[in-house]
């Protein structure tokens, strides 16, 4: 009867084990800076109230980790086949967003879409970029042999890329970029012929310097963000620059943010403060999402950062570890992607915080107060686990060959 019991309670963590005790653990302590930065947001943005923040903090991480069990009882190619129909309702949501889209928690762009009737608003672009890799995915898993005409390409890859892409580019760079990133890696792991991968990226090059061109000499574009994107950039390499105008009140006060942060990495030491003793929170902006790191290390010092890139790090290696061991072609490859995507806005977040690119809006994954966010890395995360629990299937041992052609192009 105990036996019976205990697994029970092993398959409700159904997946990989390890790679669900690592989510437990940075979703648990996902609360503690949440907490402590979201006073921010009360005494200084004037919205809402900590206790409140938090509250709405921990009700995303359990509605996400609920989600990604619930994922995980769904068979992932179904998941894969739903993909262009949710694909193509996320575009009319990004096309709805281009002209009713609402800005939240000070936020400087109109990204968030709110559901009628109710106070709930979402990022359309965020799982409008998921859905994206999941549809390239299963695209590139379809008559993998066959060699593609142009035209195949432009129209079921290309096009929907740089659909998204534009859709999302006006009022979210960082995220259209990074769209873009992760796509052309999904290209190249899908075994899309090279020439199809450099011809893409000649025409994508192009079309960013013209939609630049455009937008900062004309009005055709109107409401962009490319001023500030520049603005941004500039800010960036005259902080970098050792000269003697670095020194200038204007440069400062738009390097404001990154010496905020810069500032609480420094005052965390070896050691940090201590839970919830951030001297800097108050100054810093966006402190419980884009810049939640530096106050992460005010306040568990080297070590605690230490601590939490570990956790990241075995992330990865266990989704790299399941992606090697799953021999259906979709199920490899799309955990692949999913990880990519995962690690590209993990690595962007931190990478900002200690001044290494440009201030972008990217939140770090699983710990940023947002609702959009985490409930698409939850889902992400949900993916993964699902695919994982089907390895066992294809091999009791978890190890067997990869799919045949015919398999894999059964699968998708």
């Amino acid at each position: 009867m105990d036996e019976q019991n205990t697994e029970n309670r092993i398959e409700f963590l159904k997946g990989d084990k390890v790679l669900w005790m690592v989510i437990l653990v940075i979703s648990i302590f996902s609360i503690f800076p949440v907490y402590s930065a979201s006073s921010n947001l009360e005494y200084i943005v004037n919205n809402g109230t900590t206790t409140g923040h938090v509250i709405k903090h921990m009700f995303f991480v359990v509605l996400g980790l609920v989600i990604m069990r619930v994922v995980g009882v769904i068979k992932y190619e179904y998941i894969g086949k739903l993909s262009s129909i949710l694909l193509g309702l996320m575009i009319v949501l990004l096309v709805v967003t281009m002209f009713t889209g609402q800005t939240i928690d000070g936020a400087s762009a109109s990204r968030w879409l709110k559901i009628p009737g109710t106070p709930i608003s979402f990022q359309p672009s965020s799982f409008a970029f998921l859905m994206l890799i999941i549809y390239l995915c299963r695209y590139l898993t379809k008559k993998i042999t066959r060699e593609r005409l142009p035209i195949e390409n432009i129209m079921y890859i290309f096009g929907p890329i740089l659909l998204v892409f534009v859709l999302v580019a006006k009022d979210n760079g960082s995220t259209a970029l990074m769209i873009l990133m992760v796509s052309v890696v999904v290209l190249v792991i899908g075994q899309l012929h090279w020439k199809y991968i450099a011809g893409f990226i000649s025409a994508s090059f192009i079309a960013i310097v013209l939609f630049l061109i455009i937008a900062l000499n004309t009005n055709l574009i109107g409401g962009n963000r490319v001023h500030t994107w520049m603005s941004r950039i500039e800010t960036f390499t005259s902080s970098k620059a050792k000269t003697a105008d670095v020194d200038d009140e204007s440069v400062k006060a738009k390097n404001y943010q990154v010496m905020q942060a810069k500032a609480a990495i420094v005052h965390g030491g070896i050691t940090g403060m201590g839970p919830g003793k951030s001297a800097l929170k108050q100054m810093l902006p966006q402190s419980a999402s884009d810049f939640i790191f530096a106050v992460i290390v005010e306040e568990y010092g080297l070590i605690g950062a230490a601590f939490l890139i570990s956790l990241y790090l075995i992330m990865m290696i266990r989704i790299v570890m399941i992606a090697s061991k799953m021999p259906a072609f979709f199920g490899s490859l799309l955990v692949l992607s999913l990880g990519v995507m995962i690690f590209i806005q993990l690595s962007v977040n931190i990478a900002v915080a200690v001044n290494l690119i440009p201030v972008t809006g990217q939140p770090l994954p699983l710990i940023s107060y947002g609702g959009t966010s985490m409930l698409v890395t939850y889902l992400q995360l949900g993916i993964i686990l699902n695919i994982s629990s089907r390895i066992q299937i294809y091999d009791e041992e978890g190890m067997g060959k990869k799919q045949s052609v015919a398999e894999i192009n059964d699968i998708a």
